[in-house]
């Protein structure tokens, strides 16, 4: 009698896994190779790029809501603006209200090399990004973002788990 049950059986589920892998992979690759070409024509790394990019949506503002904004722990954003602060792009200062808190400003520099900066993700993919129907642009950024979720650590012994118990079932 055939199965009709509606359960993947455990070895398509093994493939929807690999073939993700793939796919993040290739995700990664491409962010790499993308990186790789924004430091070349700039002279920044895109950690470095994507605050300036907060710098400016934000206006004057906290390094910790530069981490949020920018998906980046606050230690790493911290060593990027040292980095931006000694290339004359940004400037901190303290709070006149609470001297604990430290807001960052773009500078004139910072200003003109978001300017001349090239898009994050590429004039090729974006406008294949516009090709597609609204729908579906909405539904693959609600499954990129759910995939980012499902990606981040639970706990720190989660992340330590060998490869193969995470992508083959019990």
């Amino acid at each position: 009698m055939a199965d009709i049950s509606h359960e993947p059986s455990p070895d398509a589920a093994v493939d929807a896994t690999a073939s993700l892998v793939r796919s993040v992979r290739r995700i990664a690759q491409a962010i790499d190779v993308r990186s790789r070409e924004i430091s070349r024509l700039t002279g920044l790394t895109l950690p470095q790029l994507l605050v300036l990019q907060s710098i400016r949506a934000l206006g004057e503002v906290s390094t910790s809501a530069i981490s949020r904004d920018v998906s980046m722990s606050a230690p790493t954003v911290v060593a990027v603006l040292d980095k931006l602060e000694a290339k004359g792009m940004a400037a901190r200062y303290r709070s006149t209200v609470d001297r604990r808190v430290v807001h960052v400003r773009l500078t004139d520099a910072g200003r003109q090399a978001l300017q001349t900066s090239p898009g994050l993700l590429g004039d090729g993919f974006l406008a294949a990004l516009a090709e597609l129907p609204h729908s579906e642009r909405l539904a693959m950024a609600e499954a990129v973002e759910r995939l980012a979720v499902l990606m981040q650590p639970r706990d720190s012994q989660a992340s330590l788990k060998p490869h193969y118990q995470a992508v083959r079932p019990s």
